[in-house]
């Protein structure tokens, strides 16, 4: 007995590691492709006037580098009205091996994380969410405490732990595309990434709480 429950616990916690990743890449995932939010900068930004286009033009140029961003088998970077440097070019390539990165995490950890989910509604285990999810909701805030201090040491932070380069940091008379792609962009970004994180940890403390009212 006391080792099938050992077992258990064990699976439960490889299955709650398996369910924050999903979360947590199906988050950056929706959040790197929603595509209003740059829509609404666009405007709320006025980045057309730091440009001699008009916004379906910029659209669509925004639209060719999310494609190269998102296609494993696009392998080479062209905009229309933007040209882009060789160390440009570098980064944007870095960029896109992390967008694949977290393409693979979530294609991988999905499924199990589904069948996770049903194995607990089917033993009414949906309360031992709770504990995890809330430790989980702390992170957004610690992380939105940093960025309300000062976001651009927390964007250079960022770019510290996932890049080991200063092709980042763009020129704009080589790379207008930074123009267009603002830190205010980014920071919103974040936001929106924080918050979606938020919603679906709520979302499964709730339901595990439910859970506890029932039993």
């Amino acid at each position: 007995m006391m080792k099938k429950e050992t077992s258990w616990l064990w699976r439960e916690r490889l299955g709650i590691f398996c369910l924050i990743l999903t979360i947590l890449s199906l988050s950056i995932a929706l959040t790197i492709n929603f595509r209003p939010l740059y829509v609404w900068d666009i405007q709320a930004l006025n980045l057309l006037d730091v440009v001699a286009i008009d916004q379906p033009t910029l659209l669509k140029n925004f639209g060719q580098l999310m494609s190269y961003l998102n296609n494993p088998f696009h392998h080479t970077l062209q905009m229309s009205d933007f040209p882009v440097s060789e160390s440009g070019a570098f980064h944007f390539y870095e960029v896109k091996r992390l967008f694949l990165l977290c393409y693979g995490v979530l294609i991988v950890t999905a499924i199990p994380s589904i069948l996770f989910i049903r194995r607990l509604i089917k033993g009414k285990r949906l309360w031992r969410l709770i504990r995890p999810f809330q430790w989980g909701m702390i992170i957004p805030v610690f992380f939105g405490i940093l960025m309300a201090v000062g976001f651009d040491q927390f964007f250079v932070a960022f770019h510290g732990v996932f890049f080991n380069n200063d092709d980042w940091l763009f020129d704009p008379a080589t790379d207008p595309i930074i123009n267009v792609l603002p830190e205010e962009f980014f920071m919103h970004s974040f936001i929106l990434f924080f918050i979606l994180l938020e919603l679906f940890f709520l979302v499964g403390i709730l339901a595990g709480k439910r859970e506890l009212k029932r039993i």
